[in-house]
């Protein structure tokens, strides 16, 4: 007899392996971002999908957007991850195949740290870079960068990244003056850069800077 509810979904989680690919993709508008969830209409339905906070800032209401997404189902939820390219999608599996690694947790990684720079501290054996995260401890640091090492070929070097160009000078001056060590903002230009290469305007590249950040004590 069918059982409803979490045994139902730990049943269907154990008979198909490949479940988290069911849905592998979404295309539609965004209905609401808020936070690290988007909600993306696709046929009348709403698909509300765990992103990195810099990603829901990137996107607007109405807007349409195309995410890769991994569908992760446990005994008592089923969770759509999302990204803008199979690439952040490529590490974020490799991510959740770290034992001690969850989903929720490789995301954090992926909203600290870009594709780039996840390989490049894997190359150097930077386990420091993965300890910075939130929820990532010294043991489990380690075991990404074991668990990682000759897994991220397909990713492009650290080295290859562009740099923040002038279009970013003025906001590392702004972060600066408002107290954040020069490091850390530098840190978050980079990805806000990354995610907005066609933004020019300082206020929106800041404010999107800011919430990467969190508060910060004004010295």
């Amino acid at each position: 007899m069918f059982e409803p509810g979490a045994r139902a979904a730990a049943a269907l989680s154990l008979a198909s392996p490949s479940l988290g690919r069911m849905i592998a993709s979404l295309r539609g508008s965004v209905l609401e971002a808020v936070g690290s969830t988007l909600v993306v209409e696709v046929g009348g339905v709403g698909y509300a999908v765990a992103v990195t906070p810099d990603h829901a800032l990137s996107v607007r209401h109405g807007e349409q957007v195309l995410l890769h997404t991994a569908m992760v189902v446990r005994e008592d939820d089923m969770s759509l991850f999302g990204f803008p390219d199979r690439e952040r999608l490529q590490v974020f599996d490799l991510l959740r195949g770290v034992t001690g690694v969850g989903p929720k947790s490789a995301l954090g990684v992926l909203a600290a740290l870009t594709p780039a720079e996840i390989a490049a501290a894997v190359t150097d054996e930077d386990d420091a870079a993965f300890r910075r995260v939130s929820g990532i401890g010294p043991k489990t640091a380690k075991l990404i960068v074991v668990s990682l090492t000759g897994k991220l070929i397909g990713v492009r070097s650290a080295a290859a990244t562009p740099r923040p160009s002038a279009r970013g000078a003025d906001v590392l001056v702004a972060l600066v003056g408002l107290g954040y060590q020069e490091r850390a903002a530098q840190a978050a230009l980079d990805d806000v850069l990354a995610a907005r290469p066609d933004e020019r305007q300082t206020a929106v590249l800041l404010r999107a800077a800011l919430a990467l950040l969190g508060p910060q004590a004004v010295r």
